[in-house]
């Protein structure tokens, strides 16, 4: 696969009103999660950065972020710091989802403000069940 960024307009499919982005630069990984969300009928954008999701969070709206922590550039530990610090985006739901399993990376994802923290490799059904739960479809 070549491109990872979708670029769906605005008004985007009308599949649902729930639109997650995902901020993960995994093609296998945006892949799959894409294909369990979409399926659950919610409405999939995708980038590959941690500058790229900062900007598409404050330009378009979105029910909820699932985020990778390591990006390259910009990680998701400061994705997730500066989302907390703008008001705009303080209280949208954010999915910790990454291989780091530590005890201390938990730690610090919750400390920072995610709202559910999932380590790969992931359940489909925990990662849907959670996206659910936190947009409330």
């Amino acid at each position: 696969m070549s491109h990872i960024l979708s670029e769906k307009p605005e008004g985007g499919t009308g599949l649902s009103s729930q639109r997650i982005l995902i901020a993960e630069d995994e093609p296998n990984i945006v892949e799959s999660l894409r294909f369990i969300l979409e399926r659950a009928r919610f409405e999939v954008d995708v980038v590959a950065n941690g500058a790229a999701a900062l900007e598409r969070l404050r330009r378009e709206r979105f029910s909820a972020l699932i985020l990778d922590i390591m990006l390259p550039g910009m990680d998701g530990f400061d994705v997730l710091r500066a989302a907390r610090e703008d008001r705009a985006l303080a209280s949208l739901p954010i999915i910790v989802l990454t291989a780091k399993g530590q005890a201390s990376d938990r730690d610090a994802a919750m400390a920072g403000g995610a709202s559910a923290y999932i380590t790969k490799p992931f359940s489909n059904a925990e990662v849907v069940a959670q996206v659910r739960k936190l947009t409330g479809m």
